[in-house]
């Protein structure tokens, strides 16, 4: 028996030493694994100068990004854009130019947007739409004085949009267009956000700020760097998006950082996240994709009158439709308390689930959870009330106005 007894131990024991090899080496592997993986990550040129001030890295659009920074949370970073001012790297987005006699023509064929009717120096949202009335991507389109139109699309639709665009430029030339698109890979862009954006902004430009209104663009010099600035953003504050040479983006960040003028920090994706949804923003591939039509997502105003009239637009005849009869769907807002519904979480009215959850945040502005979904048009009403399944809990929630904050971009006097 004692024998038999320690022939057990020793089995035994070789079976867990068996078994911690196993696990010691799946975690070094998943260890690897994680790691390669973020090797892999495309990197802005800001990557360096992110880390070097303690900016926690995720994966975001296969990028290496900031989600925060140091000790400072999410929330502190959110509320210090909507009193003070923030930076948030936004370099991985696709910036390009579209050249040619027709270039207005040739962006007009893939996009929702009166381009023809805007003024020089202006630009507008817009949307890439398929033949069904799925958005593509969204993107804003600026009209130059300088013979080009400005484009900033996403970057996790860099690949589609570069794809989709050289495509219809192809079908465009072909048959007489005169158009050329310029991919500009050697841009960096930085949007500086918040009320006190310009005071930390006008000391260091040879333009008087005060003149440059939302969605206005205009070449500057900033801090002696030449540069596009365009009034827009992602937060619903006042603010620019900068796009400058490479080698010149960490430059203009610390000379930002270093303003007497301005309290300006550094503001990560996370900050970004929750600003964007207060301010009833969508992010693509959250609460818009290509099986989403501009209406069914509230976005009917991005599509120009003369555009309407002309219904020469891609899925023209289904969107068109749609602002006619009303889509059967509707992108909300939802207010909420307790556990914060998440992207996927189902809406359920009366015990019944009528649609999901596409993204959703403890609000810091607004003082409780904010989110956005889809569900039928019936449902849609302000006041409404639904529930919303976080974890296994049916949460109340009610349907809201959006914006759920006022935004405050600067506008020309009325």
């Amino acid at each position: 028996m004692a024998a038999l007894y320690h022939s057990n131990r020793v089995l035994l024991s070789g079976f867990r030493n068996l078994i911690q090899r196993t696990v010691v080496n799946d975690n070094v592997q998943k260890r690897n694994l994680a790691l390669s993986s973020v090797a892999m990550l495309d990197k802005t040129v800001l990557y360096d100068f992110h880390v070097a001030n303690g900016g926690k890295m995720v994966e975001f659009a296969g990028y290496s990004m900031p989600v925060q920074y140091g000790k400072v949370g999410i929330s502190p970073s959110h509320k210090h854009v909507r009193s003070h001012c923030g930076i948030f790297d936004v370099s991985h987005m696709l910036q390009s130019k579209v050249h040619g006699k027709d270039r207005v023509k040739f962006m007009e064929s893939m996009i929702v947007a009166d381009l023809e009717g805007l003024t020089d120096n202006t630009g507008t949202l817009s949307l890439f739409v398929n033949k069904n009335g799925g958005i593509i991507d969204d993107l804003i389109c600026s009209k130059t004085d300088k013979g080009y139109l400005y484009v900033v699309s996403n970057a996790g639709c860099r690949e589609k949009d570069l794809k989709h665009m050289k495509e219809c430029l192809e079908s465009f030339k072909a048959s007489g267009g005169d158009a050329e698109l310029e991919v500009l890979d050697d841009l960096a862009l930085v949007a500086v956000q918040g009320p006190e954006m310009a005071a930390a902004l006008q000391p260091l430009v040879d333009t008087d700020i005060s003149q440059l209104y939302f969605m206005h663009t205009v070449e500057m010099n900033v801090a002696g760097i030449p540069c596009r600035v365009t009034r827009c953003g992602y937060t619903g504050e006042d603010g620019v998006e900068i796009s400058l040479p490479s080698n010149k983006a960490v430059e203009l960040c610390e000379t930002l950082m270093a303003s007497k003028a301005g309290n300006v920090q550094l503001a990560g994706l996370g900050a970004r996240d929750s600003l964007r949804l207060e301010a009833g923003l969508c992010l693509y591939g959250s609460d818009i994709d290509d099986t989403t039509t501009p209406i069914e997502a509230g976005l009917a105003w991005t599509i120009g009158k003369r555009r309407r009239q002309l219904a020469d637009f891609p899925g023209a005849e289904i969107i068109l439709k749609q602002l006619k009869e009303k889509p059967k769907r509707k992108r909300i807002g939802l207010k909420s308390s307790g556990p914060p519904p998440r992207a996927d979480c189902l809406v359920l009215a009366d015990g019944q689930e009528i649609g999901k959850v596409t993204s959703g945040v403890p609000a810091p502005s607004v003082g409780c959870n904010v989110a956005m979904a889809y569900v039928p048009s019936t449902f849609a009403k302000n006041g409404t009330q639904l529930t919303v399944k976080v974890r296994n809990k049916e949460v109340e929630a009610v349907v809201s106005k959006m914006p759920f904050v006022k935004c405050n971009y600067y506008s020309p006097p009325k």
